[in-house]
Formats: C-alpha cells, structure tokens, sequence
C-alpha cells in the first residue's frame, strides 16, 4: 500500500495536476493574507485561510483519486491484494497531499499574515483547523470523484455545491449536519475558537468519518 500510495503521489505530480490546486491556493492566501492581521485576531485570520482553501483541496483530493486510469485503478487493486486497500491507499495519498497543501497555508498564515506571534492556544487551534480542513477537502473530494460521479460536469457541480451546502448549513442553528466551517470562524472572530474546538472538532471529524465510509462503500459496491 505505501509503495501505492507513492505511486499515486509521483504520478499527480507529474501530470501536473498539482498546480490546478496549488495555483489557486497560492492565489487565495496571497489575498487573505495581504494586510497582516492586527494583534488579538490571529485566530481569526488563520481560520478563514483554512476555510477558504477548502475546495481547492477538494480539487487537489479529487484530481489525485482520478489521476488514474480506471484499468489501472483495477491492477492496482490486485496488486495490493484487493479494493478496499486501493481504496485506502487513494484516499491516504489524497490526504497526504491536502496535509501537504494545509500546512503550506498554515505556514503562510503564521509567516506572513500576522502581526504577532499567537498565544500557544491559537497557535495549536489553528494547526487544529487546518488538519480538519484538510481532511474535509479529502473527504469531498473522494466523493466527487469519478469513481463515484462518472461525469465531469456533475462531479464539478457537486464539489462546488457541497462546499456552498456546508456554508449554508454551518450559519444555521443546524451547523452540527455538517462539517461546521461557519462556526469555526464565528468562533475565531468572537475569541471563543480555542474553548469551542473540543465541540467542533467532534463534529467535523464525525461527518468526514461518515463521509469517508460512505465512499468506501460506494467503492465496494461499483464495478
């Protein structure tokens, strides 16, 4: 699975499809980061680089689980001694490269986007934040991805429309039926992040779970 797992990271790199996720990260961190964030709202800042990033990572998931060709996708799966361990092998390399994508945003946010240097706390909650969006961004992604929604148009349409979903849902009183983006960042701005992140945590890493194991399913039950 590890020798899978490289293999599916050498071959997203060099299709090139890393820079249709890079660019755009790149793009959307040099506009939020463009004016230092002044002190006391370091959390702030960092969320919303997190949030925002998040359906790039999507792409960046998405585009890397569908690097491969189906026929190959199929000897990677005898290889390796079955589905479910080709499956696990996409979705670990997918995370790799959206851990990779998440702390180059972490990195620029902590670097470049602050005034300050922040509290331990914010510190280790924005770490927080940016793992979660990465593992999101894998969790839309594999959803999306043509392994589950063979065409093009609608896994676009359905990427898009699931990250303005969770928006949606996560400014509502219901925020806990979805990852809860929103909430994380009314949280940063309102100073609460570091003791509301326990609760939000929880649910965000209950609905990817969830989201996960429904395309583990998915990828049992197709052909």
């Amino acid at each position: 699975m590890i020798a899978l797992v490289v293999f599916r990271l050498a071959a997203y790199v060099r299709s090139h499809r890393v820079h249709q996720a890079l660019l755009p990260i790149i793009i959307t961190l040099s506009i939020v980061y463009a004016s230092r964030a002044p002190r006391g709202s370091e959390a702030a800042a960092l969320t919303d680089g997190a949030v925002l990033i998040i359906p790039f990572l999507a792409w960046a998931a998405r585009s890397l689980l569908d690097t491969e060709p189906d026929e190959q996708r199929a000897i990677s799966a005898t290889a390796v001694g079955g589905r479910g361990r080709e499956t696990a092998a996409g979705l670990l390399a997918a995370l790799v490269a959206c851990g990779a994508f998440a702390t180059l945003a972490l990195g620029c946010g902590l670097a470049l986007g602050l005034s300050a240097a922040p509290p331990p706390g914010v510190s280790v909650a924005g770490v927080v934040v940016h793992a979660l969006a990465a593992l999101a961004g894998v969790t839309l992604g594999a959803l999306t991805s043509r392994a589950v929604v063979p065409s093009p148009a609608f896994s676009i349409m359905g990427l898009v429309g699931g990250f303005l979903v969770m928006l949606v849902l996560s400014v509502s009183p219901a925020y806990w039926l979805t990852v809860p983006v929103a909430a994380w960042m009314k949280a940063a701005a309102a100073g609460r992040l570091v003791a509301e992140l326990p609760g939000l945590s929880a649910i965000s890493l209950a609905w990817c779970l969830v989201g996960l194991g429904v395309y583990g399913y998915l990828r049992r039950t197709r052909p």
